[in-house]
């Protein structure tokens, strides 16, 4: 007899508040560790204007499961939102949490008047969600990247041009 994985208890997503930071910290050195400052995506946060009211967290009671970061960037002249890093812990990958964290910040830039978002990931996760890298060839970020991770959400035609503040 295989034994069967029970769901956790319901996750509770909410915006993320200046409280959650240390916890955020702690799941992203926890998922990451600190190589993740040297990637290009640390670049971008380094001059982009964080955007708490797009950004959110996944709570199992009072468990940081997941982490959703969202940062207002342009793409050339073209305003844009940078999506990163997005972190869930890994006994909860496999309930969804990412892809639900993903919607709702995707959806939440489109509400507040930016339908265009980026990200570096990977095209076979976030593809499910609508980010492709078809119109990202001409996107320049701030240091070296595989180019076929540079991916867009929302985009209406090919993008171009530096990532700048």
């Amino acid at each position: 007899m295989i034994a069967q994985t029970s769901a956790p208890q319901a996750t509770d997503i909410r915006s993320e508040q200046s409280a959650d930071d240390a916890k955020i910290e702690a799941l992203l050195e926890h998922a990451f560790g600190p190589g993740r400052f040297a990637k290009v995506s640390e670049r971008v946060r380094e001059f982009a204007e964080f955007r708490p009211d797009m950004s959110f967290c996944a709570w199992e009671g009072d468990r940081l499961v997941g982490s959703v970061r969202m940062w207002r960037i342009r793409i050339g002249d073209t305003p844009a939102i940078f999506l990163g890093p997005l972190a869930v812990e890994a006994d909860q990958r496999k309930y969804g949490a990412g892809g639900v964290l993903v919607s709702r910040a995707c959806a939440a830039a489109a509400a507040a008047g930016f339908p265009l978002v980026l990200l570096v990931g990977d095209l076979p996760y976030f593809s499910r969600f609508g980010f492709s890298n078809d119109p990202t060839a001409a996107v320049r970020l701030p240091g070296p990247v595989d180019q076929r991770r540079v991916l867009a959400w929302g985009a209406t035609a090919p993008l171009a041009g530096p990532v700048t503040a």
